[in-house]
């Protein structure tokens, strides 16, 4: 399963797409957001997506963390977010 990045230019409907399309085939999604536009757009597609996730009877909560990422040789904080089934 391959991380979801969130950038702040995303679009959140994309983004809220692509969580309920893992959830539903993995049973898992990881999103990865640098800053505060992309944690912002990253929050606002899992409000979308859990919408989307409970028409399909899936209910799903978020598990917020902080990893580190390297990028280009810098090590940056991210907020990672793990979406799994309830």
């Amino acid at each position: 399963m391959e991380m979801i990045k969130v950038s702040a230019t995303s679009r959140t409907s994309a983004v809220a797409g692509a969580i309920a399309g893992v959830v539903r085939e993995h049973k898992r999604a990881e999103v990865q957001a640098i800053g505060a536009g992309a944690v912002n757009q990253a929050v606002k597609a899992l409000v979308l997506a859990t919408g989307y996730l409970k028409d399909d009877g899936i209910n799903v909560v978020a598990i917020p963390e902080f990893v580190d990422v390297d990028i280009d040789g810098k090590v940056r904080t991210a907020i990672k977010l793990v979406v799994e089934p309830r």
